[in-house]
């Protein structure tokens, strides 16, 4: 079974910068893409990040140029550097795996950034 565990959010200053780190149990992560998510109060979940096997990203508008996502395979492990913090960027955010050809959706417990002014 597929766990996924979260860490590095907290409270930050806009202006300042978090990297979140999220770790997959076993070697599905290897086979997966890797998105990072985030859903503010009030708000759809949206698509932050995301980052495939090969090593493409595709990022949000509003946080690209920005945040930056990487994958670390001998660690299974996958991160999201976030720079220039924004209050707008205060919500839970949330790992995800998805094993495309399974057709596989696994979620994190979401780590809560918040940005204040």
């Amino acid at each position: 079974q597929v766990q996924l565990v979260e860490s590095g959010g907290g409270l930050v200053q806009a202006g300042g910068s978090l990297r979140l780190s999220c770790a997959a149990s076993g070697s599905i992560f290897r086979i997966s893409t890797m998105g990072w998510y985030r859903q503010a109060p009030g708000k759809q979940r949206e698509l932050v990040a995301d980052i495939t096997i090969g090593g493409s990203t595709n990022y949000a508008d509003s946080v690209k140029d920005r945040f930056t996502i990487s994958r670390d395979n001998a660690k299974n492990t996958v991160y999201l550097q976030m720079n220039s913090l924004k209050p707008e960027d205060t919500a839970v955010y949330y790992c995800n795996l998805d094993q495309k050809v399974l057709r596989i959706n696994y979620w994190g417990q979401g780590t809560q950034v918040t940005v204040s002014s």
